[in-house]
């Protein structure tokens, strides 16, 4: 394929409106890159669960994102993923960019069913956003001002999300990256006492976090309506097993990652946290 055609032929970003995904469709629009949206309402819908929407969101493109929503370790993604990554490469499309969870054994059979497709992959492993606290799970508790949660005193060197979409946009545009697995996180290890301490900080209101059981946890995950499978994701960050930062940031932008203070700091002048 000619550098030209690379150029303007779009990256098919599948989950092109969540955390990472519009993040990178902003970097890359900067970059004079077209960039396609999969998901279930973008122009061309792409929708995991429905194989007849795959070929039309892959048509003419040059490289993909792919992010599985809920998460790479639930049942199911395994499959889906090498499916969809066959199908890329059989429509001449082998430059794929994935997103998995660091340390999580489920997501690494969703890594391997890629791989095996023979398409030339990259594989960003992310423990835990920032972002979490702003965009998605932990927005309403944030704002209550309380974090129950089922995660003891256990850290995380949550990594920010702005990192995420700088490495995969990396990857995405530079060849260098191909066949490279990269740990990303932040600098140092936050445990949620300490994230409330700093949340409480920039907010300037009491934000107190409350350890629970897992099965509490599951009883009010299934009372709010979202997957009980999110409790399983704590057990990743209580075994202590992504307590220590790595570097895939450096190696790859040869820069630090943005440090959760800057992140806490920033997302509270946007008055996200504001009651």
């Amino acid at each position: 394929m000619t550098t030209h055609t690379h150029n303007t032929a779009p990256v098919l970003l599948i989950g092109g409106t969540g955390k990472t995904g519009r993040r990178v469709a902003e970097r890359l629009r900067a970059l004079g890159r077209p960039v396609r949206t999969g998901s279930r309402s973008s122009e061309i819908p792409f929708v995991w669960e429905d194989e007849s929407t795959w070929g039309a969101a892959l048509d003419g493109v040059s490289a993909a994102y792919v992010t599985y929503y809920p998460d790479l370790a639930f049942p199911g993604a395994t499959e889906a993923v090498g499916r969809l990554a066959a199908f890329a490469v059989a429509r001449g499309v082998r430059r794929l960019v994935l997103l998995a969870g660091r340390g999580e054994e489920g997501a690494v059979a969703g890594e391997d069913a890629l791989k095996a497709s023979g398409c030339d992959w990259t594989v960003v492993r992310a423990g835990w956003f920032n972002q979490n606290f702003s965009e998605s799970f932990f927005l309403d508790p944030v704002r209550s001002g309380e974090l129950v949660l089922p995660a003891g005193d256990a850290v995380e060197p949550f990594v920010d999300a702005d990192d995420i979409a700088d490495v995969v946009v990396a990857a995405l545009t530079d060849d260098r990256h191909i066949g490279r697995t990269y740990e990303l996180s932040g600098a140092r290890p936050l445990s949620f006492h300490d994230v409330a301490r700093e949340l409480s900080a920039v907010t300037g209101r009491t934000i107190t976090y409350v350890p629970v059981g897992a099965d509490d946890y599951r009883a009010a995950l299934r009372e709010a309506g979202e997957p009980e499978e999110f409790a399983d994701l704590f057990i990743l960050i209580t075994d202590g097993r992504n307590a220590a930062p790595v570097h895939g940031v450096r190696e790859v932008l040869g820069r630090e990652p943005k440090d959760f203070t800057d992140y806490a700091k920033e997302a509270a002048a946007t008055g996200v946290w504001d009651v």
